[in-house]
């Protein structure tokens, strides 16, 4: 498998390793895809909530945002899209539910790559798909399951589905 992954840290928040992030979007990819490119952009929670209102029309910042590629078919390039993180919230939310940070920025690393295959969380049973899939990418990276049954994101109201975040 070939992934190229560009990672920008423009937040002034402490972020995992690329090579870390490297990692976590390779098991989300794996057996998924041959080769993929994709960026990753960590931001504060101004550029957060811009991005949070611009694209889907609501206020306040958001954990995870992912911008699928929307290539014509002829076009046969790898690109996947682009995920933004919040790392102050993604920070916030580790410390709130009780999990490393580590683990959680693995957690929606892999949630916004699955965004960017095309899984979601629109209707209960793409929900309850994509969350067992993130389990089980979790839980081969030694990590503990990301979902309890009051921490799930797609009943909570603080997290949307319009434009693919968690």
């Amino acid at each position: 498998m070939t992934t190229t992954i560009i990672v920008y840290n423009c937040s002034d928040n402490e972020a995992p390793e690329p090579h870390s992030i490297q990692c976590w979007v390779e098991a989300a990819i794996a057996d998924r895809k041959d080769e993929a490119e994709l960026s990753i952009r960590i931001v504060g929670t101004d550029e957060a909530a811009e991005l949070n209102t611009q694209y889907r029309g609501k206020q306040g910042p958001t954990n995870v945002l992912s911008f699928p590629a929307d290539l014509p078919e002829v076009v046969a390039l790898p690109l996947l899209g682009d995920i933004v993180l919040c790392a102050p919230l993604v920070l916030k939310e580790a410390r709130e539910q009780g999990k490393s940070a580590q683990a959680h920025w693995a957690h929606l690393v892999i949630h916004g790559t699955l965004h960017l295959l095309g899984y979601d969380h629109i209707d209960k049973a793409d929900a309850a798909q994509m969350e067992a899939l993130e389990t089980s990418i979790l839980g081969s990276l030694n990590y503990p399951a990301p979902y309890t049954t009051d921490s799930s994101p797609h009943t909570n109201s603080s997290h949307g589905n319009e434009n693919q975040d968690l």
